[in-house]
């Protein structure tokens, strides 16, 4: 280890790599605050010039632009509503609501800071026990991954502003989009109506971006559009991070760890850490109350979960070449490419490179601090464009990032249609989130539930059948009962408060 970190220190610590990772980090910073333009898109984008590149910088650039353009990605949450990935989708009302009071530095400040620090943890973490992560991951069957999908859920459940019973709603809505396209199990379109591209279902991404960004210009357009932007600056952006760094260290430090470990299990990563990590956070908080309400401690865990976990997505990527997400996918194509095979046995053979994307995840982190502060500065200029020209403009970018996705309007039909539903959901009081997740995790969720029903032939206890999915199961299912029963002993609870009271108190 020694012989191979001091390699890898030669290698990163030249001209040509550091040029390379600090233009990653501008270019991710830039494509990733582009509503519609997501992390795994900018790096997709970057793959024709790593051709051209040696491997150290060639994975320099992968592992820094994904980095940056994941927090880049919260800027247009926390200013437009716009989330960059689904991950983001936990805390964007939270950082919105800030925005809206004018504390737009505030929400992106303690992004930055918890995306810097989540970010370096989860490197360390991975540089320590990429091992012992991964062999967690491969204990991982399809019964772990039902219970785990079902636990994000939950989560934004039990988590989400209003009622349960409306939040449970959305959640509904989420996974009936999501059923969308070629059954998994019989080959059959299902709510296709003769779409050739809705075969593939539902893409995320567009809906996202309806959902969100649409339904927050439709709702501008009837009912503020004259109503200024306030920004309220913070003073010292440096010191505000400082002060949230001493204020939620333990926060921090307990959602990068949940994030790593969620991270490193292939097809569960950041989009169920965020939202777990924020339901522990609220659950744990002194101030649960202001959940939901604008308030930093839930965007200081989430963020932390979701960027630890984008180091932990390259456990399973290096030592079995198994992709943890959709970057380290990529990732493993530009390894294989040079001649990098992953395995077990990745840091005997190639520790010198192994240790140099450790080195480069660092330094990009590092200096997400100074380039993301610049950012911030320049983007909460943004605010200052009046809404009946700002809107439009939302609308047009909207348009461009549902067909980027796969350069079809039928995509912007897709974020149109899902706009205007959230519209009419958020009139009703009915939260939007939760939808998303459904989308997301609801082909993960069925095919694992699928999978393990073949595997058991039908025998429902089989989800419990394995000490770890017995485990998540259970809590699972515990938090299932308490959401049906807590409404239910909350109204006994106060119907004999009231009788107490009338008692003490007769007229």
């Amino acid at each position: 280890m020694p012989e191979a970190l001091a390699a890898a220190l030669t290698s990163v610590f030249t001209f040509e790599v550091l040029l390379t990772i600090l233009l990653s980090a501008l270019y991710g910073l830039f494509v990733g605050s582009i509503p519609g333009l997501t992390a795994t898109m900018s790096v997709a984008l970057l793959v024709p010039i790593t051709f051209f590149l040696d491997p150290v910088p060639a994975v320099a650039a992968i592992v820094t632009t994904t980095a940056t353009a994941i927090f880049a990605g919260d800027i247009p949450g926390a200013l437009l509503r716009i989330p960059g990935t689904p991950a983001s989708a936990a805390y964007v009302d939270e950082a919105f609501t800030l925005t809206q009071r004018g504390e737009s530095e505030k929400a992106l400040g303690a992004s930055l800071v918890t995306a810097a620090i989540g970010g370096i943890i989860g490197v360390l973490l991975l540089t320590l026990f990429a091992n012992q992560l991964a062999g967690v991951a491969v204990r991982f069957s399809s019964m772990e991954y039902f219970w785990l999908g079902c636990l994000g859920l939950t989560s934004a459940v039990m988590v989400s502003g209003g009622s349960v019973v409306r939040s449970a709603l959305s959640l509904l809505i989420g996974l009936m989009i999501s059923t969308v396209g070629i059954d998994i199990a019989t080959g059959h379109p299902r709510f296709t109506f003769g779409a050739i591209d809705l075969l593939d279902g539902v893409s995320f991404i567009p809906a996202m971006i309806g959902m969100f960004a649409l339904s927050q210009v439709l709702r501008t357009v009837t009912t503020d559009l004259q109503t200024e932007s306030r920004v309220s600056p913070i003073g010292s952006l440096f010191g505000y991070m400082v002060g949230t760094v001493r204020r939620y260290w333990l926060n921090i430090i307990r959602s990068s760890l949940l994030g790593n470990v969620l991270g490193a299990l292939p097809g569960a990563g950041a989009d169920i850490a965020a939202w777990i990590a924020y339901s522990i956070s609220k659950r744990f908080s002194k101030k649960p109350e202001k959940f939901g309400k604008g308030y930093e401690e839930g965007i200081v865990d989430a963020g932390s979960a979701n960027n630890s976990a984008v180091a932990g997505a390259w456990t399973p990527a290096l030592v079995f070449g198994i992709p943890g997400d959709s970057v380290t996918a990529i990732a493993i194509g530009v390894l294989m490419l040079k001649g990098i095979t992953p395995s077990p046995r990745v840091f005997q053979t190639d520790g010198d490179l192994v240790y140099a994307i450790f080195l480069a995840f660092i330094i990009a982190n590092l200096l997400l601090l100074p380039l993301g502060s610049l950012a911030i500065r320049l983007a909460r200029h943004v605010l200052t464009i009046p809404k009946r020209v700002l809107m439009p403009l939302i609308l047009v970018f909207s348009i461009l990032g549902a067909f980027a996705v796969d350069n079809t309007t039928f995509s912007i039909g897709i974020m149109l249609v899902l706009g205007l539903l959230a519209y009419f959901m958020e009139s009703n009081d009915i939260p939007i989130a939760p939808a998303i997740l459904g989308i997301v995790l609801g082909k993960v969720i069925e095919k694992n539930f699928l999978i393990t029903m073949i595997k058991t032939e039908g025998d429902l206890l089989g989800f419990f059948s394995r000490p770890i999915a017995a485990g998540l199961g259970a809590v699972t299912v515990a938090l299932w009962l308490y959401l049906c029963l807590a409404p239910l002993l909350r109204a006994m609870r106060n119907k004999r408060q009231t009788k107490q009271s009338e008692s003490e108190n007769p007229s």
